[in-house]
Parts: C-alpha cells; sequence; structure tokens
C-alpha cells in the first residue's frame, strides 16, 4: 500500500519561487520594525498546557494542539475520557499565537529588559482550524508588541510602524480600522446586556461582516438580548469612517460613551494624521485578553482583515502577580504574502549558465565563482534536448537572466546573459 506523501492536512510545502517571495517579504518586515526600534526575541514553540488554557485566548484555546504526557497507559486515557477531561492527559501545547509566549517570555526575563520593551516576534504558530482557503494549521505571524508603556504612545508607535512596514512591502489601500473595547462594553451595558453575556455578545457582533446586521441581531435575541435597531447605532457612530461624537451638535461623544475612550481614540487620530484611521464601533477581535483599543489592517480588495492587534493590560500581570501595560499589532503575513510578487531586480541577479554534458568541471566551477564573488546568485546547468523547459523551469525558480558557456568561455566577461522568457 502506497504511504500518502501529501503534507498533513492544513499545513503546506513551499517550492523555491514561493519561498523566496516567502524570505524576501519576511526581510523587508524584520527591517521595517527593526528600524522602528523594536528587538527581535524567539520563544519556544510549546508552552506549558495550563498557560495556553488559561482563559486569555478566546476561541483560539479550543484550537491548540496539545502535546500528551510521557507513558501513558490506556487505563490513564480511558478514565480521562470517561470523565471528559481529555485535557489532563497533556502536560503543553503548540502555541496558537505569539502573545500568550511574550507574556510569560516578558514574566521570566522582566529583570534584563528595559523600563519599555520593543519586541520582535516573527515565527509558526499552530491551530487546529478547518483548513480552507486563506486559513491553516500552520502560520506565520509577525508580531510587535510594547510592554511596559501606558500611554497612547505605544498604539502610536505601533500603527506608524505598521503602515510603514505595508507601504515597504507595496501594499497600497490599506487602511486601519479602530475601537476599544471599553466602547464595546459600554455599549453593551446601553443595551442593559447582564456582565455574565458580554464576551457572548462581543462574540457575536465581530460576526458582522460574515452575517450582516439582521445576523447578527437575530443570535443576539437567541442570547436573549433585545439590541437597538443596529443599522442606525451604525449610522449614529459613523462605522466606516470617523464620527465618534455626529450625534450631538458639538461634536462631543454620545451621552453612554466611555469618556476616556473617546479621548485616547480622538488623540490617535490627530497624532497620526498621515495614516487612514477608520473608526468603527462593531470591530471586536476575538481574543478575550484586549482590556483597550483594539485594530485591524483593512484592504478595499478584501472581505477579511490582513492583521490586527490591541492593548491588552491585564495579561501579564497573571504571570507576574503586578500588572504591566502591554500593546501589539499583528501582520496576517499568510494573507499579506498572497498579495506579493516576487521581486524583479532579485531575478536579474540571478543567473543560469547552460553548459554541455562534456565541459570542464574545473571552469565551470571558476566561472560560477567571480560571478558570486560579484554579487550573483549563479546555478548550472546542463543542456538538455527540451532547453525551453529547462529555462521555464529556472525562471520559475526566481532565476532572471541566462548564459551559455562554449568552448570560447574563458571568464566571466565572455558571458552574453539574455533574460529568460526571451
Amino acid at each position: 500500500m502506497a504511504i500518502a506523501v501529501t503534507p498533513p492536512r492544513g499545513m503546506r510545502d513551499f517550492l523555491p519561487a514561493d519561498k523566496a517571495v516567502r524570505e524576501r517579504s519576511l526581510g523587508i518586515i524584520r527591517e521595517s520594525f527593526r528600524a522602528h526600534g523594536f528587538d527581535e526575541i524567539e520563544t519556544p514553540v510549546m508552552e506549558d498546557s495550563i498557560r495556553l488554557h488559561s482563559g486569555l485566548g478566546g476561541d483560539n484555546e479550543k484550537l491548540a494542539f496539545a502535546v500528551l504526557k510521557r507513558g501513558l497507559s490506556a487505563a490513564d486515557v480511558a478514565a480521562a475520557a470517561a470523565q471528559d477531561d481529555l485535557l489532563s492527559l497533556a502536560d503543553l501545547g503548540l502555541r496558537f499565537d505569539l502573545t500568550v509566549p511574550l507574556a510569560r517570555f516578558y514574566a521570566t526575563h522582566r529583570a534584563a529588559l528595559p523600563t519599555v520593551f520593543r519586541s520582535i516576534q516573527i515565527a509558526p504558530v499552530w491551530r487546529a482550524e478547518r483548513p480552507q482557503k486563506g486559513r491553516y494549521r500552520q502560520f506565520m505571524q509577525c508580531d510587535i508588541d510594547i510592554i511596559g508603556e501606558a500611554g497612547s504612545l505605544a498604539e502610536i508607535e505601533l500603527i506608524t510602524a505598521t503602515a510603514a512596514t505595508l507601504d515597504q512591502l507595496g501594499l497600497t489601500g490599506c487602511s486601519i480600522r479602530i475601537n476599544d473595547r471599553r466602547i464595546l462594553t459600554t455599549l453593551l451595558a446601553h443595551w442593559g446586556v447582564a456582565a455574565a453575556l458580554t464576551e457572548r455578545a462581543l462574540i457575536v457582533i465581530d460576526k458582522l461582516d460574515k452575517i450582516g446586521v439582521n445576523g447578527v441581531a437575530t443570535e443576539l435575541g437567541t442570547l436573549g438580548i433585545d439590541a437597538p435597531d443596529l443599522a442606525t447605532l451604525l449610522t449614529e457612530l459613523g462605522s466606516g469612517g470617523w464620527s465618534l461624537g455626529s450625534d450631538a451638535p458639538d461634536g462631543s461623544a454620545p451621552s453612554w460613551l466611555d469618556p476616556a475612550a473617546f479621548a485616547d481614540l480622538e488623540a490617535l487620530r490627530a497624532a497620526l494624521p498621515g495614516v487612514d484611521l477608520r473608526f468603527d464601533p462593531t470591530l471586536v477581535r476575538g481574543m478575550g485578553y484586549y482590556t483597550g483599543t483594539i485594530f485591524e489592517i483593512a484592504h478595499p480588495d478584501l472581505s477579511y482583515s490582513l492583521g490586527g492587534g490591541g492593548r491588552y493590560d491585564g495579561m501579564i500581570g497573571r504571570f507576574l502577580g503586578t500588572d504591566v501595560p502591554a500593546c501589539g499589532f499583528s501582520i496576517g503575513f499568510e494573507r499579506i504574502v498572497d498579495l506579493l510578487e516576487a521581486d524583479a531586480a532579485s531575478a536579474l541577479n540571478a543567473v543560469v549558465l547552460v553548459h554541455e554534458k562534456d565541459a570542464d568541471p574545473a571552469r565551470l566551477v571558476a566561472l560560477k565563482r567571480d560571478l558570486v564573488a560579484g554579487g550573483l546568485r549563479v546555478r548550472l546547468e546542463r543542456r538538455t534536448k527540451n532547453l525551453k523547459a529547462l529555462l521555464d523551469r529556472a525562471g520559475e525558480a526566481g532565476y532572471g537572466r541566462f548564459a551559455f558557456v562554449t568552448p570560447d568561455t574563458n571568464a566571466a566577461a565572455d558571458l552574453d546573459f539574455k533574460p529568460l522568457g526571451v
């Protein structure tokens, strides 16, 4: 019986051309973040199971891959299954995001870190998703976080760095939707929603872009929440634009709106005149650890976000015992990289030397060595009957030019390079 040779479901292999685009994009992201004063760290791919299921990861905790304890017996498994407590069989799990590991990292190394710590994490994470377009079980996250800064400077730096990085990647037309968890909390209180139903109600509101106004109102009704006319509310608050105070002649906040949250969002707007910020009162973000400002990257041609983040002031205190202000922004790398193209300049610096079967290996290596020393990427290819197929494969792998090595080729200067595809 043949053994399956496809990757595990929801995970992918990358061919050389795809890998080249990914690495180039990761390099741009990394250097842009570093230019804005962030420092890169690395954390283990696994964390203690109890930490991953501490109630801070929202629905993503249900998607965490568990790692079974060593030495389990069939009786152990049967006993846990009988008590519907299979999670007790695991002591470790693969990280489902980079924020929970960062909080643990900071709690571990706080004494060695600056008072305000600006971190970069670029690494894979794992979730037991139902695989579909844009959703994978293993994917890359690119996070920047600021720990120790309680003021709006953290949000301003994070949004500035992220917007600059999107520009460096060549993505145009992006905007940043922004809201505040305090606005959502007071909105629900304004509707008379019981505190015990707050998180469930937020999850429903977060589905607005998928099921629409009527769908959200229906689901809220099943929770016993009699929400007012959502369409009217969105008009009043200015969904998709910036009109927090549009229901008042003097531009002040609605009477029920948290005044501190209102002031913070207006301050961000004033501090980021070059960024396309759009207030959206229905923006929720699914993670349970957000406490204040939240934001997402929107693109006019896409129905889903390209990244997001927010303030999570309460998380580190769960590990450290002392609250520490924290805020982060994550670029959705897998969604963004699909929008990017191969770098034409890099392709021109990647060349193929096509040689005959009996060419002198020492001469070929000498030519290659000289070209590499000159800053080129060089591949040697033996000439085949189907030359076009050979050159097509080289082009797909990111090479932009080729030259024939003939008996008269004695030095790199003798090579006559031609663009691939001509």
